[in-house]
């Protein structure tokens, strides 16, 4: 007799992994989440928002792209939700906006409950780290799609600000001053790439030893920086940027461009920052030239701030009070919308 588990779905494992999660989503709560979990919507009381004269919800959706590959070749699974958290609470973050809640999507050929809660628990703590509630999420058991090993990741991230508030870089202009934030390394863009460079060209295993206290594995699995202290520090204390930057796939040229105006330009010295060692491995085992690199990865900045340059000094006064490493990394000159680098677009 046919049934959904001889189809490939097994229900009562589903309900076993949502016995399971629990415990991390409700670490994630806060007094505003209501009933808890397990209904057919989350409930999150609003009624904080009476602090706003007029307030917009902002909201973000991401996934982290092929690093679930290297998660699944190496059998962690620990950290991958963190990277899921960041990539959208930094999306989010940017635009001035204070994250409140996020959701996550699970897909995956085969439902194997201590993979997924470890999954899970890492999304749980890249939402404490965020600040934001768990507050639910959806487990598709698939297999005529994904292979029983396989899955894919999405997160949805809400939030709010207050409309005079939004961070859009429309007025940006010629002489303001741009800053960049260090990255922990890729984070979670360009691994196509990077698995094309270490695993297809060079034929480097996991285990390779980067150096005598990094594999190849910790530097590709490293997590995704949350950003969350940085932007309170110069938020909170209405210190505010004209423009901020998430430097996700796209890199300095997409990603800056997005958040500048037509007439001006950004300038920006790579020599103005350490890279991390994971770029110098990969500049070293590849012949990827310099402007791609630029274009497909951070190389060592994960958030970029423009201010006006009587702002700039009382933020970077500020930031050096709270001990946060900052790179002066640019500067903005009239043009016509385009970002260009030191050594690869303006010698």
């Amino acid at each position: 007799m046919n049934n959904y588990r001889k189809a490939g779905v097994d229900i009562d494992k589903a309900n076993d992994f949502v016995s399971a999660i629990k415990p991390y989503l409700e670490m994630t709560f806060n007094k505003n989440v209501i009933d808890g979990y397990g209904g057919f919507a989350s409930f999150y009381d609003m009624n904080f928002i009476k602090e706003y004269k007029h307030p917009v919800l902002v909201t973000t959706t991401d996934g982290v792209g092929s690093k679930l590959k290297i998660a699944i070749m190496a059998l962690k699974f620990d950290t991958i939700g963190i990277d899921l958290v960041a990539m959208n609470v930094n999306d989010l973050l940017v635009t001035g906006a204070k994250p409140l809640v996020f959701l996550d999507y699970i897909a995956t050929g085969k439902l194997e409950v201590s993979k997924f809660t470890e999954v899970v628990k890492g999304i749980a703590k890249g939402c404490e780290l965020a600040g934001v509630s768990l507050v639910g999420g959806e487990t598709a058991e698939m297999p005529s799609l994904y292979k029983s090993d396989d899955f894919d990741l999405a997160g949805f991230c809400a939030g709010v600000i207050e409309k005079d508030n939004i961070i859009n870089g429309k007025n940006v202009k010629d002489g303001d001053i741009v800053i960049g934030f260090p990255s922990t390394g890729f984070h979670s863009n360009g691994y196509a790439l990077l698995r094309k460079v270490f695993f297809e060209d060079n034929k480097f295993t996991l285990d390779y030893k980067i150096n005598n206290n990094t594999t190849l594995l910790d530097i590709l699995l490293e997590p995704t920086k949350i950003y969350k202290r940085t932007v309170e520090i110069v938020l909170n204390n209405h210190l505010y940027p004209k423009a901020m930057s998430h430097i996700t796939g796209g890199g300095f040229y997409d990603n800056i461009a997005r958040v500048i105006p037509n007439n001006v330009d950004v300038l920006i010295d790579p020599t103005a920052w350490q890279r991390p060692l994971c770029y110098d491995f990969l500049i070293d085992c590849s012949n990827i030239e310099k402007k791609e690199l630029y274009k497909v990865f951070n190389m060592g900045i994960g958030l970029t701030m423009i201010f006006d340059r009587k702002t700039f000094d009382n933020a970077v006064a500020y930031l050096d009070r709270c001990k946060e490493t900052y790179y002066i990394i640019g500067e903005v000159k009239s043009g016509d919308g385009k970002v260009l680098i030191k050594g690869n677009d303006i010698k």
